[in-house]
């Protein structure tokens, strides 16, 4: 996906990178990754936001405040330069976010009760829809693997209670419209993940997938989108990874990442979908405990960089779009 070093200079292609949580490894990852992307991105490019103190002098820098060194303090200043990244976005100073890990419990501390960025960059934008899309372009078995997260964190036996054909519908046409408008892939297939084992076999494991599933894949066929399932959680990640479809929208959230982790380790991006602006992150968390270490791999904020640059200018570039 990689654009020419000119044609992605020529576009709004300024970034805004959070560095998350101050005691995690965020900062150390974020730093490691604007160095190794810079012969590609320009530094002008990156706007840093971090708290007073952490600017790692790679490229431009704001400060959103200070840390005073506790819980609540660690996930105020997180969310901070959250607000102020979204902020620059829905200005128009900057076309994409990256964001570095925030601890979840921090910013229930300094007074935000949600599960998680996510979540908080629907609520600060004011977006009818958004969607967690796990996205690797490279894995260990070579090709991509893009996984949608119906719901996303939720005890598991909760999610039933969220799960419903609407949901579905709305998130696979929010998947569908990224796919064609961001990634310029025309007609994208979706692969819809059962539930259960085998998906139900014929109702033997549950009925799930002829109550919830099999309408929505019908309604999303009939409004012409190429969607197929429900397919087995065994098998519709393979065919991914074959090829045979450009995206799975998996029902609950570990059924997606555990086959996702599995071949994207340490280099996926998780991808916020339906805002205004393109939003990406590393595909870890804090890393509290090597915290500091310098052992931090940095991969996954890399890959989540590169990313936001191409589907940056993927979205500027009407040139290349499907029809």
């Amino acid at each position: 996906m990689r654009g020419k070093p000119e044609e992605v200079s020529a576009l709004p292609m300024r970034i805004a990178v959070t560095l998350g949580d101050p005691r995690g490894i965020g900062p150390e990852v974020m730093r490691k990754a604007i160095r190794s992307v810079t012969p590609e991105i320009s530094a002008d490019e990156i706007l840093i936001l971090g708290h007073s103190g952490s600017d790692p002098g790679l490229a431009p820098f704001e400060a959103v405040g200070s840390w005073d060194g506790t819980e609540a303090g660690a996930g105020s200043v997180s969310a901070a330069a959250l607000c102020r990244g979204v902020e620059l976005a829905l200005l128009g100073s900057v076309g994409a976010l990256v964001t570095g890990p925030a601890h979840k419990p921090a910013l229930r501390a300094a007074g935000w009760n949600v599960p998680g960025q996510t979540e908080m960059l629907g609520t600060l934008t004011g977006a009818e829809e958004v969607g967690m899309l796990m996205c690797a372009e490279e894995t260990v078995l070579g090709g991509p693997l893009r996984v949608l997260l119906a719901t996303t964190h939720l005890p598991l036996r909760e999610v039933f209670s969220l799960l419903s054909p609407n949901l579905l519908l709305r998130q696979s046409r929010l998947l569908a419209r990224a796919l064609e408008n961001d990634w310029h892939i025309p007609g994208p297939r979706l692969g819809l993940c059962a539930i259960n084992p085998h998906a139900g076999d014929g109702g033997l494991f549950g009925t799930e997938e002829a109550e919830i599933l099999r309408p929505v894949v019908v309604q999303l066929q009939e409004e012409g989108l190429r969607a197929q399932g429900p397919l087995p959680a065994d098998t519709v990640f393979h065919r991914a990874l074959c090829g045979e479809l450009d995206a799975v929208v998996a029902p609950y959230h570990d059924v997606g990442m555990a086959a996702f982790k599995s071949v994207a380790f340490g280099s996926g991006v998780n991808v916020t979908l339906g805002l205004p602006f393109i939003r990406t992150s590393p595909d870890h968390g804090t890393a509290f405990d090597i915290a500091g270490s310098g052992r931090a791999r940095a991969g996954s904020a890399r890959a989540a960089l590169r990313l936001a640059a191409d589907l940056l200018k993927n979205r500027f570039d009407t040139s290349g779009r499907p029809g």
